[in-house]
């Protein structure tokens, strides 16, 4: 896997292997897992408070249950590292962001600036989401 080529936390990244979820359980002292697309996300709840990054793996680009895993993880209050590994594409990137992701680590490498043009294509949203921007009806309606 290609190293993680896009970050938005301030801490350094976590070094620990990641773990499945079904290796989860018998690794307590695990403080990293990584979610496949049949995953349950909130198998993992109970232990949020002691993980430091979550993988989720996108197989391929079509498969989008990685963008409920991740907003399931962090309305449940995750704040470690969540990262988004597999075939990750520059499209996908700004709306994977704003569904919780910090982290990325796609197969192929990304350009820089065309990742930064993806962040910053769209000045407004419509959806309230765990990035914390207000929806445009937000702002009319205030």
């Amino acid at each position: 896997m290609a190293e993680v080529q896009f970050r938005f936390r301030n801490d350094e990244p976590v070094a620990d292997p990641a773990v499945t979820v079904d290796s989860f359980g018998e690794q307590s002292n695990a403080a990293a897992v990584r979610l496949e697309p049949g995953d349950d996300a909130r198998d993992l709840i109970p232990h949020l408070d002691r993980l430091q990054l979550i993988e989720v793996n996108f197989p391929v680009f079509g498969d989008g249950r990685g963008y409920s895993a991740a907003r399931i993880l962090r309305e449940a209050g995750y704040a470690g590292e969540l990262r988004a590994v597999g075939d990750v594409l520059v499209d996908q990137i700004a709306f994977l962001r704003r569904c919780g992701f910090d982290a990325f680590a796609p197969e192929v490498p990304l350009d820089p600036a065309d990742a930064e043009a993806a962040f910053n294509r769209f000045a407004e949203v419509y959806q309230p989401t765990t990035d914390g921007r207000a929806a445009i009806w937000a702002k009319r309606h205030g």
